[in-house]
């Protein structure tokens, strides 16, 4: 029930949007001229589409309400998921550190030295 009403709502919000932006923003809706009269005059495509856009928006408000209280009883029991909660590791204690003596590198001509012998 509740993934059909998502559906649902995601229909009405993307026919919600497409009415919106064909009206004018001075009113005109449609901006198509004809007749004075009939459905797809310049009056009457305002008139259609201002009473369209209260239905979609009336039919938003109202669906949005109603996923909320579906949600809302749906929900758990209210515990909370601990089953990604960190829990701490005791560590071993760290050996001691042992340094051993340091064995020196043969020495090397710097690099801006050229060897003679070549």
């Amino acid at each position: 029930m509740f993934h059909f009403l998502i559906v649902v709502q995601a229909i009405i919000a993307a026919s919600l949007v497409g009415v919106v932006l064909m009206q004018r923003s001075e009113g005109g809706g449609l901006g198509m001229g004809g007749s004075p009269s009939g459905l797809m005059s310049a009056r009457g495509a305002t008139d259609f589409l201002t009473r369209t856009t209260a239905i979609l928006a009336t039919m938003f408000i109202l669906l949005s309400i109603s996923l909320a209280f579906v949600a809302a009883k749906k929900g758990g029991t209210g515990e909370i998921d601990s089953s990604l909660q960190r829990t701490e590791v005791p560590t071993a204690p760290a050996a001691p550190v042992t340094t051993a003596p340091a064995v020196a590198a043969p020495a090397a001509a710097p690099a801006t030295e050229v060897p003679l012998d070549k």
